[in-house]
């Protein structure tokens, strides 16, 4: 490992939110040791205060990273979401500022797909209210409206990393699988992949949502949606909390129109644990209804903790920004006999150029380069001479463009 120019140890690493063990100890393998936690999330003005002269920042799904907080971290290089989306974090003002932002999208895959079909079997077979029922001291032994899950039809709506798993795993189960996704998606053992959303509602005994928050998605299981399902469907939302209107749901539960329902996330959710909750489903027969937790097991967080954690070190010691949602995705493999400096700057015509004619009027030799850009900025990795690297770093600063420079080792 190449010593860096500035020492690991003094390399300030901020982690909220009881994130895994796993994250620490690879940080300390890595010789980052400076590490510091706070459990829980924490409101806007405490993280302002917080994250003053901090290098690192680590949140999970409740801290909000706002404009505010990044203008705040004056030393910021890199924010890691450990979890699956980076909707809290404010991914413009990150990028305006050079601040990459990694997560861990597919880390959770496997203890969501198996709480899916865990919850089809229980839903299947109203476990919820047989449950409930004997919790009161009543004996409800009834098989009327329970069912085995062989030979139902399955519906997926996003046929991504979640969706594809659960495919497979509810294809061993017996079921029929079918999915919809707006891309041509290549189906995984006899699956197949609707033309429509509305026909996909109408075959399926099972809908169950694996798609992202954006305009295209928000309430697309609406009233409308849930008429076009069959009498007595099972609804499973384990993806985002403004799919599905909760309303509408309530309605066809009410109606007979769904025979039961799974929600994990919600439009509006608690801070901390312990906070009051609310949810129109609350009290609703054979509904069950889970704290976002649907990738929330002990494996997930310390693979999540894994997979964060090495693209942050893989950053902060090499420069590689694959995987970042702001920063555009550079490798370069390191050159031996070389030190290495990064230059993010604005998106504007010549920065390439001056970079390059600055070193070359000073006779600076550069032994590897690589260039990508986003809308907003760019992104290169140089490799200069050993022996004449502070002077090009000192150069690439001063370019007008320039939003940071840093020399790596």
């Amino acid at each position: 490992m190449n010593p860096t120019s500035y020492p690991r140890n003094k390399i300030k690493i901020l982690l909220l939110e009881n994130i895994s063990d796993a994250a620490v100890r690879e940080f300390g393998l890595g010789g980052y040791t400076e590490v510091r936690r706070l459990g829980g999330a924490v409101s806007e003005a405490e993280l302002i205060k917080a994250v003053k002269g901090v290098h690192v920042l680590g949140i999970r799904s409740k801290t909000h990273v706002t404009r505010g907080v990044i203008e705040a971290a004056d030393k910021l290089l890199a924010i890691g979401a450990f979890c699956i989306g980076v909707n809290q974090v404010d991914l413009k003002a990150a990028t305006e500022k050079g601040v990459a932002v990694f997560n861990a999208p597919h880390a959770n895959t496997r203890s969501v797909a198996e709480l899916i079909i865990g919850l089809c079997v229980m839903l299947i077979r109203k476990i919820a209210d047989k449950n409930a029922a004997a919790h009161r001291g009543e004996w409800l032994k009834d098989a009327k409206g329970a069912y085995e899950l062989r030979g139902k039809t399955i519906g997926i709506i996003g046929y991504g990393n979640i969706g594809s798993q659960v495919s497979n795993m509810a294809e061993a189960l017996g079921l029929h699988v079918i999915y919809y996704d707006i891309a041509t998606k290549l189906p995984h053992g006899n699956a197949k992949q609707m033309r429509e959303l509305k026909e996909l509602l109408k075959r399926s005994h099972i809908v169950t949502l694996h798609v992202p928050s954006d305009p295209t998605t928000r309430n697309m299981i609406d009233a409308e949606a849930i008429r076009s399902m069959r009498k007595g469907a099972i609804l499973l939302n384990y993806s985002r909390g403004d799919v599905v209107d909760l309303a509408a749901v309530r309605k066809a539960l009410k109606s007979g129109k769904l025979a039961g329902a799974a929600v994990d996330v919600f439009p509006e959710e608690p801070e901390k644990i312990g906070d009051a909750f609310e949810c129109p489903l609350q009290g609703m027969p054979n509904v069950i209804l889970t704290p976002h937790i649907g990738g929330s097991t002990e494996e997930a967080q310390a693979n999540i903790g894994l997979d964060v954690t090495g693209k942050l070190i893989k950053y902060l010691d090499y420069g590689t920004s694959e995987g970042s949602h702001t920063v555009p995705p550079v490798s370069l493999p390191p050159q031996a006999g070389t030190h290495r400096i990064l230059h993010i700057h604005r998106n504007v015509p010549g920065v390439l150029g001056e970079i390059n004619s600055r070193l070359s009027e000073h006779g600076i030799n550069i032994v590897g380069q690589y260039l990508n850009t986003n809308p907003e900025i760019g992104y290169v990795i140089l490799d200069v001479e050993k022996g004449i690297s502070k002077e090009a770093f000192e150069l690439l600063k001063d370019i007008p463009a320039t939003v940071k420079a840093r020399m790596v080792y």
